[in-house]
């Protein structure tokens, strides 16, 4: 298990935060069906529910954007992720199937507002992971976006530097289908309210779909 830290910078602005990590083996795939009808009934129900001026008032989603705009970021511009996904199946746009692990994280933000950060634990460099603020021209490779301006923007960082942001992780420690170990960063910047909720949930969909027993979980 990694050891993860809140820097002082963080505690500052954001003191409501807490976080949970989830460390666990698992066995990849590339798609997997059962997940697929979860991540479609919950699609019928958002939009049976819910309008796209709505999003940014989930609680969760809500806390997220704020905590953008003390770390000095427009959350207008650069939207915590999980906010991206509702608004796509709101505006009737599919998710993009990747594999089993990035679409049951995927499920998870969507369900809950949480913007998680999914990590191929093996690709992590070192042991230690702060949170951090993205400084001006710190360099970062967001998943399929290129070089992501991070400056404001909450950041994880290993002994190489930016892993993860509620925006988008970086290319260097993405999961895929060779991943073997799992490490996942909910954020809760609206406290430890739904958090404890939210890593069960990812332990429980582990071990539905990837042959894993649902690893540990530390709060943080």
């Amino acid at each position: 298990m990694f050891t993860i830290t809140v820097s002082d910078e963080i505690k500052e602005r954001c003191p409501q935060f807490k976080g949970a990590a989830i460390y666990a083996k698992v066995s990849n795939s590339i798609f997997s069906e059962g997940l697929w009808n979860e991540i479609n009934a919950f699609d019928a129900e958002l939009k049976a529910v819910s309008k796209i001026e709505d999003i940014k008032n989930q609680p969760v989603i809500a806390a997220t954007r704020e905590a953008y705009r003390r770390c000095g970021k427009d959350p207008g511009r650069y939207r915590p992720s999980a906010e991206a996904l509702r608004r796509r199946l709101l505006r009737d746009i599919p998710l993009y199937q990747i594999d089993t692990l990035v679409d049951l994280i995927n499920l998870v933000s969507l369900r809950t507002g949480y913007s998680i950060g999914g990590f191929d634990a093996d690709k992590i460099v070192g042991t230690d992971i702060e949170l951090g603020i993205g400084r001006n021209g710190e360099p970062f490779e967001g998943i399929g976006r290129g070089e992501l301006n991070i400056e404001g923007l909450p950041v994880y960082r290993d002994a190489l530097g930016g892993i993860g942001t509620p925006t988008s992780d970086n290319e260097r420690t993405k999961m895929g289908i060779e991943t073997t170990h799992i490490l996942a960063l909910v954020n809760g910047y609206n406290g430890m309210e739904g958090l404890t909720e939210a890593a069960r949930m990812i332990q429980e969909l582990l071990r539905k779909y990837t042959q894993s027993d649902g690893g540990e979980v530390c709060f943080y």
